[in-house]
């Protein structure tokens, strides 16, 4: 049925950004659409029973349509760029909903809430590929590499030492970059970069990129241990309230500049008084603060070494409150009893709580979990694992973190089911 083209009623939209419509009963998941329209679809591929499509042409638009921007909508994950922003806020909370319906088997009394963000400029992390001497992002589906400016994501100054890093790289012939991620503070009056190199190429020609647009830029060539760091100071540093957070280009850090704070202050609301244990503490946001503003005693627990050997940094400052344990969540949990006022915060990546994870939590018997997830379908998963220890969902949120895309950001609380 490849290169078919259909006529589809969209119903509604799905996790990953395409909507769903049925063909004689069967589930199209459709992209460039919106519930409501009639659209005209290409299928692109079948997959356990299910097809996948693209739209070609709508025929029966939706009011919430509009100009994508670039035109690529697939670049970026900007898969609702041709959606109303308003609109996008409401799909995100539907998708959330319905996961927790399908996925979780709890259906929502409401729908959750979405903090709204600015469209352009939002992102101070990015992961960028390299292909040839090309720099961007990958279009969904492929394995090409698509222009960033164009999706709006990144600052105009990022975008403008992207494209001043490909010039140089085309003038010099320099060869050997495979990826890139790129970190800037709140302000963008810091930013720095590391490269990811192919084996055998030497770092030292790379160092021409750090001239203009960075303040510090770091190498590593992938089949070697160490890394080197070419100019300046490949870390950023920020004041978030009274904390002091200081992050290496490659640790994992919210990416949002324009709800960084309304997300602390989200989380830190939902903690009670108590002891906390901080989970994927990362280079320390949500535990960290909490510790700063509130004197809270806090466990943080990473088991990745470069976010950390910068979690220890930033705790440094609020030792008499403080405990950073480098292990993995698990390794934690095997040896971790909760006092029984304890808040657990668990801000796990993408793929969510491991099983032992969540064994562990649920063993530790904390009166309270705050789970933040970047995805609703591995948060629902975890969400019925938690019910089932004894701890039912008690509130559900959500930010928007990367607006015109499909990600969105859940948070949520679990309390301890009283005996």
């Amino acid at each position: 049925m490849g290169d078919a083209i259909l006529t589809l009623d969209v119903e509604k939209a799905t996790a990953g950004g395409r909507m769903l419509a049925r063909h004689n009963g069967q589930i199209v998941l459709v992209w460039g659409a919106i519930p409501g329209e009639r659209v005209r679809a290409r299928i692109e591929r079948t997959a356990k029973g299910v097809l996948f499509a693209e739209t070609v042409e709508v025929v029966s638009p939706s009011a919430d349509r509009r100009d994508g921007g670039s035109g690529d909508w697939r670049c970026g994950g900007s898969v609702l760029a041709h959606v109303q922003y308003s609109r996008q806020l409401q799909l995100k909370a539907e998708i959330i909903a319905d996961a927790f319906v399908r996925i979780a088997r709890m259906p929502l009394q409401s729908m959750p809430p979405v903090m709204a963000s600015p469209e352009q400029g939002y992102r101070m992390r990015a992961r960028l590929h390299v292909r040839g001497l090309r720099i961007g992002f990958v279009r969904e589906g492929s394995h090409d590499v698509c222009p960033v400016a164009p999706t709006g994501q990144l600052l105009p100054e990022t975008t403008a030492w992207i494209d001043a890093a490909e010039t140089m790289l085309r003038a010099g012939g320099v060869r050997g970059l495979v990826s890139m991620e790129i970190a800037e503070n709140v302000a963008a009056t810091e930013r720095c970069c590391h490269l990811e190199l192919e084996p055998g190429t030497k770092p030292s020609a790379f160092a021409p990129l750090a001239s203009t647009g960075l303040t510090g830029l770091s190498a590593q060539v992938l089949d070697r241990r160490a890394g080197a760091v070419l100019a300046g100071v490949p870390s950023v540093t920020d004041l978030i309230g009274s904390l002091r957070l200081t992050r290496d280009a490659r640790a994992f850090f919210q990416g949002n500049r324009f709800l960084l704070d309304a997300l602390v202050e989200r989380v830190s609301g939902l903690v009670t008084d108590g002891p906390v244990v901080d989970l994927y503490a990362g280079v320390g946001l949500f535990g960290l603060s909490l510790a700063a503003t509130r004197g809270t005693q806090v466990t943080l627990v990473e088991g990745d070494a470069i976010s950390g050997r910068d979690l220890e940094v930033n705790a440094r400052p609020h030792a008499a409150h403080t405990q950073v344990v480098r292990a993995s969540v698990e390794d934690f949990l095997r040896r971790h009893h909760a006092s029984a006022n304890a808040t657990f915060i668990v801000d796990p990546p993408r793929t969510g709580m491991s099983s032992e994870a969540v064994e562990g939590v649920v063993r530790a018997k904390p009166a309270r979990i705050v789970y933040v997830s970047c995805d609703v379908a591995t948060l629902a998963r975890d969400a019925r694992l938690l019910t089932e220890g004894g701890y039912p969902l008690a509130d559900i949120s959500a930010a928007d973190l990367f607006p015109n895309t499909a990600h969105v950001e859940t948070i949520c609380v679990f309390t301890r089911a009283s005996h």
